[in-house]
């Protein structure tokens, strides 16, 4: 395993090698670990890439807080779903704030998953239904995070307490919160000597059977702490509990040596690891989320003011404190140490109903986690998108079914090689088409997209060589197989008789 991580920083046949193998998590800890920063953020980029992982890199964006009145939380939740940032459901304060307005904390969540159309991603979620906490936890101004940087407890000795009764009085409405949700979220920290600070591990399993009882993404939260045997507890835990997400806390909850460096490794780690290829951050300091950023990090969970992820991310000790507004601060940290995306950073409204027109066209049968060849159709967005309200109102001009009979010939090209042509293509070999040729800009994309279906369909997959024009010509059908309007647009320039899914 070291030899083939190694390996994978210059070839990227090895790169393809370690995506598809079975991987040992104390050898890939042990290799990384071993790799110096540079190795680790070249790695950590590698493993973003398309089809290896996921290279999208986005904010997801905690509304609320235990304080805010009900129009407050309904304002946040509505300029998040303006911008098509996924909403965090902190489901204490929900609770917190409908019993304030005389309400079930049910109640709150149906009203904001009816007011917007982004997923909804549930958190500080128990065993009865949402967590309720004592005011010295709701009101808390985020010591921890202001002194940094690592400590073993709270800095004023308190306990992680929970007021059990009243979380009790909400169990009747347990399965609804989840099944408005698109993704839940489950803490394993409590295994990594975080016991203070998390529910124990039989709750996080009570919690992940009922997420996938409704088909809900899982997310696992679990701390950088001393960078090697509490990181390897939280993969174990992670993957045997089969998560989608590895969401890493570093802040005071990253204990390594260099807690740069520690964080960095343990975002390179997780991109190598995690199953759904999205590795998200709750919590960490300005320098992790930079270093994890170039390490491969996509997800850094932010927030409005009074929320606490609003000072968990992108703060350092000593200004860490309890009101910031860390999504504008996020976004700048982003778009200075993402460089050459091809989409926008963070990603948009707009992307985010590519990625879902993409998902509901491919349809269920195909997606995350289900594979073509040796990779999975898409990510765990794609498993978390199809729960989302936007998917369930988005109206498709035109289905997979419907298309692929339209193209019901001896050969045809498909221009744009990304996860939708693997759903066109599949469906056409099982129609009987002979020849399927495939064009992207990106040579990489091209490449491994044509000898990924190779594997599995009995057509003969063909290299467009970037060349739409040619690859048209060699066809007698073509098919544009993107939901990015502006690509449809300019890929039509050039052939104007094609068919495409917009």
């Amino acid at each position: 395993m070291y030899e083939l991580i190694k390996e994978s920083l210059t070839d990227r046949n090895a790169a393809l090698e370690l995506s598809k193998s079975k991987k040992d998590i104390t050898e890939v800890v042990d290799a990384i670990s071993d790799l110096s920063l540079e190795e680790t953020m070249k790695l950590g980029t590698i493993f973003k890439q398309f089809p290896i992982g996921c290279d999208l890199t986005e904010v997801v964006v905690g509304t609320c807080a235990s304080d805010l009145d009900e129009k407050e939380l309904y304002g946040n939740c509505h300029l998040a779903n303006m911008i098509g940032a996924p909403i965090h459901i902190c489901a204490y304060a929900f609770a917190d704030i409908a019993e304030k307005a005389d309400k079930k904390g049910i109640e709150i969540m149906e009203e904001v998953y009816n007011l917007t159309d982004v997923p909804l991603d549930l958190d500080h979620f128990g065993k009865y239904g949402p967590m309720r906490f004592p005011r010295e936890i709701v009101k808390c101004g985020g010591d921890c995070y202001n002194k940094g940087p690592s400590f073993t407890e709270c800095p004023r000795g308190r306990i992680h307490s929970r007021l059990i009764d009243k979380e009790k009085e909400g169990i009747i409405d347990k399965e609804e919160w989840v099944k408005l949700s698109s993704s839940v979220a489950i803490n394993l920290t409590s295994e990594q000597n975080g016991d203070a600070h998390a529910a124990p591990l039989e709750e996080a399993i009570d919690l992940a059977n009922l997420a996938k009882k409704y088909n809900k993404g899982l997310e696992a939260i679990m701390f950088v702490g001393d960078g090697y045997d509490e990181l390897i507890t939280g993969f174990e835990n992670a993957i045997n509990l089969e998560t989608d997400v590895f969401v890493i806390e570093g802040g005071p909850f990253n204990r390594c040596e260099n807690t740069t460096e520690g964080f960095a490794k343990a975002i390179a780690m997780s991109r190598i690891l995690c199953p759904g290829k999205v590795v998200a951050t709750n919590g960490a300091y300005e320098n992790e989320c930079r270093a994890g950023l170039r390490s491969g990090l996509n997800v850094i969970i932010t927030g409005f003011p009074k929320n606490h992820h609003g000072y968990m991310c992108g703060y350092e000790p000593g200004t860490a404190r309890r009101g910031k507004f860390g999504l504008p601060k996020i976004i700048e940290i982003m778009n200075e140490e993402i460089k050459d995306s091809r989409v926008r950073v963070p990603v948009q409204r707009d992307e985010l109903m590519a990625l879902t027109h993409a998902v509901k066209f491919a349809g269920p049968e195909n997606i995350y986690p289900k594979k073509i060849g040796s990779f999975t159709l898409g990510d765990a967005h794609w498993a978390t998108v199809q729960n989302s309200k936007m998917y369930k109102d988005l109206k498709l001009p035109i289905t997979l079914d419907e298309i692929t009979n339209e193209l019901n010939k001896d050969s045809i090209s498909i221009h744009g090689g990304r996860f939708t042509s693997w759903s066109i293509a599949k469906e056409l070999d099982s129609k009987g088409v002979e020849e399927i040729i495939i064009t992207d800009v990106d040579p990489m994309v091209e490449e491994i997209t044509v000898n990924n279906l190779q594997e599995e369909l009995n057509a003969t997959i063909i290299r467009g060589n970037q060349d739409d024009t040619d690859s048209a010509k060699k066809a007698k059908q073509s098919v544009i197989a993107t939901t990015i309007p502006n690509i449809t647009r300019l890929i039509n320039k050039k052939i104007p008789n094609a068919i495409n899914i917009l």
